[in-house]
């Protein structure tokens, strides 16, 4: 399986003609693998949207876009620092910037740094309620790189960070929580906790080897099973979120394009892990579709 792989870092497009130096700031931080920044930027719009403030307040969805693009960075390169020894004993990982030398470990703390400093202007932009949940989310980012040494679950703790966003964005236009915000948490969470999961199926030989955990090995043969349970949860979640925000049954009727996709990548997920890449990636989709539920509901509720 893992001769399969796709590598983690590839040289091609634009990157193939920058510096060597440049293109390693560049694959250190994932500017090749966008999929990782709409996965964090969705979420923030899910909150937005079903706060009913996304279309109002577009300028906001836009800072967040920005501040997907250099927090998910940042989280990279954070990770890539604390992991540099496991990557290199992993074959998918072994050509990233830091096990590979193409880059020091003292310029990824500098450029680590300049990434927090865009996510601190994106951060002025909010309210005040929004910036200090947004600041929240920072022991959550800082323990995550060592969830895979200490629980078969990091995918569950990636959930808490990667779902942040939806708490930012629905506090940024209502100034504070209530049930609706916390069922679409959580239900993002799982949404989370099932992709990462398929993308940790890329992994599953090397991981066994080098003694990482993962939701991946913890489920073995029962990786299907588990990603749709979490997936139902995810629409469970989801649909308790639409229904304290409109207790309508024709409002849930918005999560049906969603829950079609996220059951269809279900039941084409070969046990092998041969396509988890792009069922991986087929998130974005994903993450759009929900988008669009929660946009249409968050704006016919402020009729």
């Amino acid at each position: 399986m893992t001769s399969n792989l796709v590598p983690d870092s590839e040289y091609t497009g634009l990157l193939a003609v920058l510096p060597v130096k440049l293109r390693a700031l560049a694959l250190l931080a994932r500017l090749d693998r966008p999929v990782g920044w709409w996965l964090l930027f969705w979420p923030c719009i899910f909150g937005l949207a079903l706060a009913g403030g996304v279309v109002q307040r577009w300028d906001l969805a836009l800072w967040m876009l920005l501040g997907a693009v250099a927090m998910r960075g940042a989280g990279c390169v954070y990770n890539d620092i604390i992991d540099r020894d496991l990557d290199a004993q992993v074959s998918r990982t072994a050509l990233r910037p830091l096990p590979s030398g193409m880059i020091s470990v003292r310029a990824a703390w500098v450029f680590l740094t300049g990434l927090c400093a865009i996510g601190l202007l994106v951060l002025i932009q909010l309210r005040w309620e929004a910036q200090i949940v947004a600041v929240g989310s920072m022991f959550l980012v800082a323990a995550y790189p060592f969830m895979k040494r200490i629980t078969w679950w990091p995918q569950l703790w990636l959930g808490l960070v990667f779902s942040w966003g939806a708490l930012v964005g629905w506090v940024a236009i209502t100034g504070q929580g209530n049930a609706a915000m916390y069922w679409l948490y959580a239900g993002t969470i799982c949404w989370v906790v099932g992709y990462d999961t398929i993308y940790a199926m890329q992994d599953r030989e090397d991981d066994a080897l080098v003694g990482i955990r993962s939701s991946a090995l913890r489920l073995g043969g029962k990786i299907r099973v588990g990603v749709a349970c979490f997936y139902i949860l995810t629409i469970i979640g989801w649909g308790m979120a639409i229904w304290s925000v409109r207790p309508e049954k024709q409002a849930l009727v918005a999560l049906v394009p969603v829950a079609f996709h996220l059951a269809m990548q279900v039941t084409s997920l070969k046990a092998d892990g041969s396509n988890a890449l792009g069922h991986f990636r087929s998130n974005r989709v994903a993450g759009l579709l929900a988008a669009l539920a929660f946009l249409v509901v968050g704006a016919a509720s402020q009729y």
